[in-house]
């Protein structure tokens, strides 16, 4: 007899949770705040042929499902609480199944954002995956995209441009290179969500965003959030060392509109400078400083000689690169 929804739910999904939650297999699940704290909430939507590749590990993908989620808490300084999952599969594949909730729980269980709750569902052809995530923060310190101000610098995590190329070779849209492929699609298909950088600058940075959708276009929202504008200095973005072998033209656009990245990109008062390099070395975290916001409105880019150059193309957008 096939397996029923609930077989699935109760074999692949199903965990312990904290006593002080309720979890999968009641009509809500429960959960407390810490007093004082708010509730921070995040949904994201992946589906085959869009965002994943129908050949991924399923492994990885269950891992990406939650990080790029978790990713969102930690651009906003929150500590993850717990998470819903809604699946939709065109038919069921236990291997599949047991490959991909391996790769949700673990993360989850690292993280301590436990599976609480959710639904699956037979979809017509591809596979959908939501998941929701939920955590708390101090509303006092809490990091928005709102909060920049002129003079802030800018500052990045981690090394720039490896998921773009990955994606970008599995796709066909630029020559493959199985070296590079190598060693540039772990970064695509298990980002690390910066869920301790996110709560250790709270209260030192302003605003924040995780890059998803590429450097310039998501610390274009904290400049139109803010109202201020920008001066990056180009050469100060830390790009991967895989990319040294490519051409120019492909290794800008990977760095600074290359998406699917999940670094933060966050501004902080030139006073908290020190606070910064304390932290980056207190998390084995490289961070750097790449510019800073000022009174002009708009996005500046220069080069290592201080000279004003154009940008390359837009980062992702779902509607115009459909």
């Amino acid at each position: 007899m096939a397996a029923s929804e609930f077989d699935l739910i109760s074999r692949y999904f199903k965990r312990p949770v904290a006593s002080d939650m309720l979890g999968v297999g009641d009509d809500c699940a429960l959960f407390t705040v810490t007093p004082g704290n708010q509730v921070a909430t995040s949904m994201d939507l992946l589906l085959e042929h869009q965002h994943f590749f129908s050949d991924v590990d399923p492994v990885r993908l269950g891992h990406k499902s939650l990080a790029v989620n978790l990713s969102d808490l930690a651009a906003m300084g929150a500590k993850p609480i717990a998470c819903l999952l809604g699946l939709a599969l065109p038919r069921v594949d236990d291997p599949w199944l047991q490959g991909f909730s391996d790769g949700f729980h673990a993360l989850a269980k690292q993280s301590l954002c436990p599976l609480i709750g959710g639904d699956t569902t037979r979809s017509s052809r591809d596979i959908a995956i939501s998941v929701t995530v939920f955590g708390a923060v101090n509303p006092d310190v809490a990091l928005k995209r709102s909060a920049g101000e002129p003079g802030d610098d800018v500052w990045v995590s981690g090394v720039f441009g490896a998921p773009d190329v990955a994606y970008r070779m599995l796709a066909g849209l630029i020559p493959m290179q199985e070296e590079i492929l190598r060693q540039t699609r772990a970064a695509l298909e298990m980002p690390l969500p910066r869920l301790e950088l996110g709560r250790a600058i709270a209260g030192h940075a302003r605003a924040a965003i995780d890059i998803s959708d590429g450097l310039l276009q998501d610390l274009g929202h904290i400049l139109e959030e803010s109202g201020v504008g920008t001066r990056i200095d180009e050469s100060l973005v830390p790009v991967h060392q895989a990319l040294s072998g490519l051409s120019e033209d492909i290794r800008r656009h990977a760095v600074l509109c290359g998406g699917d990245l999940y670094e933060l990109c966050f501004t902080a008062p030139p006073s908290e400078r020190e606070k910064m390099v304390s932290i980056s070395h207190r998390l084995g975290l490289p961070l750097t400083r790449i510019g800073e916001l000022t009174s002009i409105p708009g996005l500046q880019l220069m080069n290592a000689q201080g000279h004003a150059v154009i940008p390359p193309g837009g980062g992702f957008d779902h509607f115009r690169d459909a």
